[in-house]
C-alpha cells in the first residue's frame, strides 16, 4: 500500500500520533434490521507530519459518505450549551466589528442554522453552506438560506459570480472535517470581501495532548491543528491571523481571526505572539512530543477498563448519557459493549431507537434512565458534562453517580 502524504505539505507520513485500530465511522448508526448485518471498520490511525506538525488521518472513507448522504445524525441546537455559545459569538461579532443590515454573514458547515438564527433576528443578512441535505432542511425550515454542497473552490467562485462574498466569513467545528485542506482554505479567500473578516473554531491540538483526549479523533475529523501550524495552513492562501483566542468549548478550542494580507486593519493582537510561545513551551514543534502520545493513551484504556470491570464484578448497573462520535471512539476502542454497558441516552430523537455503530449499544431517550435506575451514569460527551450533570441530578435520589472518563476515570456523586 502506497504510504499516505501530508494534507497540507505533502510530505510522506512516516511517524504515528496515536494507532487507535479499527472502528467504524462514529455516526454510522444502526438500526434494527442492521444488526444482523455486517458493518465496516475502517483504521482509525493518526500520523503527524515532521515538517508542518499537522496531525491527521488517512482518508479511508469519502466525505460524501461520511456528511453527504441524506441522514447525518449530528444536530447543533440539541446541546443548551452550544446555543449559548452561538449566541453570545453574535452578539460579539456584532459589537467588535459593526455588522449591521448591510453586512453579508456567511457561515460554512452551518449545520442547522444554530448560529445564523442570532444574526438573522436583528435583520443582518446571512447564508448557510452544509452539505448534509438532511440537516439543511431543517435550518430553511428555520428561515436560514442554505445552500446544500461541500465548501472549497468550486462553491466559492460559484457564490461569488452570484453576488455574495463575506463581510464575516464563519466555520465553526469544520477545519477538521475536511479531507482536502489546501482547497477549502483557498475558498475562504475567495468569498471573503477585500476587507472582511473571517474566524474559525476546532478544538485545540495541546488540549487534546495535554487533556488526553484521544476519543476526539476519529474519521469525521481528517486534520487536528496547533495555533502554529493553523497559521502556516492560512498563511500559504495569503490569509493572515490577527488573533486567536482560546476558549472552554469541546474540552479547549482556539478561535481564530483572519483577513486578506493585504488589509491594513485590523493589526495583530499580541495573543497571537503569546499563544505561539505558549505552544513552542509545550514542545508543539518537536517530534518527540507527538510521539508519546500513545503510551498514555493504552495507560488510559487500561484505567477505563479496570474501573468498568470492578463495576460490574459488584453488580453495579452502568448506562451511558449520549451518542457522540467521541464516546463511539472510546467505546470501540476500549472494546466495549453491553457487557459492560446497558444502554445510552440522547436527547436527539434522530439517535433515538438506533444503535451505537460498532457496539451495537442501544440508544433511547433519557426518560429511559428514570425507568431503571442505574447505579453509573457515564457522559461520554464530557464536554458539556456541567450542563448533563445539572439535567440529570436527580439521579441522587436513588444515589446514582455520574462517571467521566476522560483525562481520567472520575466518579461524581
Amino acid at each position: 500500500m502506497e504510504k499516505a502524504t501530508c494534507r497540507f505539505c505533502h510530505k510522506l507520513l512516516e511517524h504515528t500520533f496515536v494507532d487507535l485500530g479499527i472502528s467504524p465511522i462514529s455516526n454510522d448508526f444502526l438500526r434494527q434490521d442492521q444488526l444482523y448485518l455486517a458493518e465496516k471498520f475502517y483504521p482509525l490511525h493518526a500520523y503527524i507530519c515532521t515538517n508542518c506538525f499537522l496531525v491527521q488521518l488517512d482518508e479511508v472513507e469519502s466525505p460524501k459518505h461520511i456528511f453527504g448522504d441524506g441522514d447525518y445524525a449530528y444536530f447543533s441546537s440539541y446541546s443548551v450549551s452550544w446555543l449559548q455559545h452561538a449566541q453570545a459569538y453574535s452578539e460579539l461579532m456584532i459589537q467588535r466589528f459593526g455588522f449591521n443590515e448591510s453586512s453579508q454573514i456567511i457561515e460554512v458547515a452551518s449545520n442547522d442554522g444554530y448560529l445564523l438564527q442570532y444574526f438573522a433576528k436583528k435583520g443582518i443578512p446571512v447564508l448557510g453552506i452544509e452539505p448534509a441535505a438532511n440537516v439543511a432542511k431543517v435550518a430553511e425550515e428555520k428561515g436560514i438560506p442554505t445552500v446544500v454542497r461541500f465548501f472549497g473552490v468550486a462553491t466559492a467562485k460559484d457564490l461569488v459570480s452570484q453576488g455574495k462574498k463575506a463581510d464575516l466569513l464563519l466555520g465553526n467545528n469544520v477545519l477538521a472535517h475536511v479531507p482536502d485542506l489546501n482547497d477549502f482554505v483557498a475558498g475562504m479567500k475567495i468569498i471573503l470581501k477585500p476587507d472582511g473578516i473571517l474566524t474559525v473554531e476546532f478544538p485545540h491540538l495541546l488540549q487534546l495532548i495535554e487533556q488526553n483526549q484521544f476519543d476526539t479523533i476519529y474519521h469525521e475529523h481528517f486534520s487536528y491543528f496547533s495555533f502554529l501550524t493553523v497559521e502556516k495552513v492560512f498563511a500559504a492562501h495569503d490569509i493572515e491571523l490577527f488573533d486567536v483566542e482560546e476558549l472552554p468549548t469541546h474540552g479547549g478550542s482556539l478561535r481564530i481571526y483572519g483577513k486578506h494580507h493585504s488589509a491594513v486593519e485590523p493589526v495583530i493582537s499580541p495573543r497571537v505572539k503569546q499563544l505561539k510561545e505558549k505552544e513552542i513551551k509545550a514542545g508543539l514543534d518537536q517530534l518527540e512530543t507527538y510521539l508519546t502520545f500513545e503510551k498514555k493513551v493504552r495507560e488510559t484504556k487500561r484505567k477505563i477498563l479496570s474501573f468498568l470491570i470492578e463495576a460490574k464484578s459488584q453488580n453495579k448497573s452502568i448506562v451511558g448519557y449520549g451518542a457522540p462520535a467521541k464516546g463511539n471512539t472510546l467505546l470501540n476502542y476500549c472494546g466495549v459493549r453491553t457487557d459492560f454497558i446497558d444502554y445510552t441516552v440522547d436527547r436527539n430523537p434522530h439517535k433515538q431507537g438506533l444503535f451505537l455503530p460498532g457496539t451495537r449499544i442501544p440508544i433511547y431517550h433519557p426518560d429511559k434512565i428514570q425507568e431503571t435506575q442505574p447505579d453509573y451514569l457515564l457522559i461520554l460527551p464530557w464536554n458539556i458534562k456541567d450542563e448533563i450533570i445539572e439535567q440529570m441530578d436527580y439521579i441522587r435520589q436513588w444515589k446514582g453517580q455520574f462517571v467521566v472518563l476522560i483525562p481520567e476515570v472520575e466518579v461524581i456523586s
